[in-house]
């Protein structure tokens, strides 16, 4: 999971950052609303920690502009030292899933963090057990079924299969599947993303007639799409 941290007090992004680093996520840091905004377009995000106060665009025309633009929007979290109910509602209603006045403590911003994860991305029924229609990954073995038969992926291609439909229906940038399922690996590139899609598209029979469409986003990345008259996932 990746999450941007949008405050321009330095003492208060590495504060954050600290608090989802350790909560075992990736922070990405910024201290401007439209450097945050531009990422965005590039990007993907799991979650936005947003601070009302900026110096070129408020937190609330960043969470406006995020809810507005991007579909699903991630879960946001709006910190600010204000607390009046006003303020509140302000937030909420920009597009704020939450509101934390600050000053912030680690373990309930911790705490909220991963309520707001959890209520975002659905977690399977059976523990280590993912279904999606006919497809079923089994987490502790590394492996998939379809229908019941084995389909042979390597670890690569299983994680990036997983990753995929666990984020259904959402555009999911290069950079974000690169760090998520190759972590740091200098030597990949892009091309190499290309084949691994290709195989599990042919491998997993992703295709319209199977319930499923992979299609590729001019200049973004990916996006997994169940088509209509699916089942809906994941379950066990």
């Amino acid at each position: 999971m990746k999450i941007a941290i949008l405050d321009d007090d330095p003492v208060q992004l590495e504060f954050v950052s600290e608090v989802v680093q350790d909560a075992g996520y990736r922070a990405t840091l910024f201290s401007r609303g439209q450097a945050l905004i531009s990422a965005l377009r590039k990007d993907t995000f799991d979650m936005l920690i947003v601070d009302w106060n900026l110096p070129d665009r408020s937190g609330l025309e960043v969470l406006a502009w995020a809810r507005t633009n991007l579909k699903p929007a991630p879960p946001m979290l709006l910190v600010t030292s204000r607390a009046e109910d006003e303020d509140v509602v302000a937030g909420l209603d920009a597009g704020a899933d939450d509101y934390l006045p600050k000053p912030l403590s680690k373990p309930v911003l911790a705490a909220r963090i991963n309520a707001l994860i959890r209520r975002a991305y659905a977690q399977p029924t059976t523990p280590g057990v993912e279904v999606y229609d006919g497809l079923s990954f089994n987490e502790s073995a590394g492996s998939v079924t379809r229908d019941g038969q084995p389909v042979a992926l390597t670890a690569k291609e299983y994680a990036l299969a997983l990753l995929l439909f666990r984020n259904l229906h959402r555009a999911l940038s290069r950079t974000y599947i690169l760090e998520t399922v190759w972590g740091n690996e200098p030597d990949l590139n892009s091309r190499s993303l290309d084949m691994h899609i290709s195989r599990i598209r042919n491998k997993l029979e992703l295709r319209p007639e199977r319930g499923f469409r992979l299609t590729p986003i001019y200049s973004y990345g990916y996006r997994l799409e169940r088509v209509a008259g699916a089942e809906p996932g994941p379950d066990a």
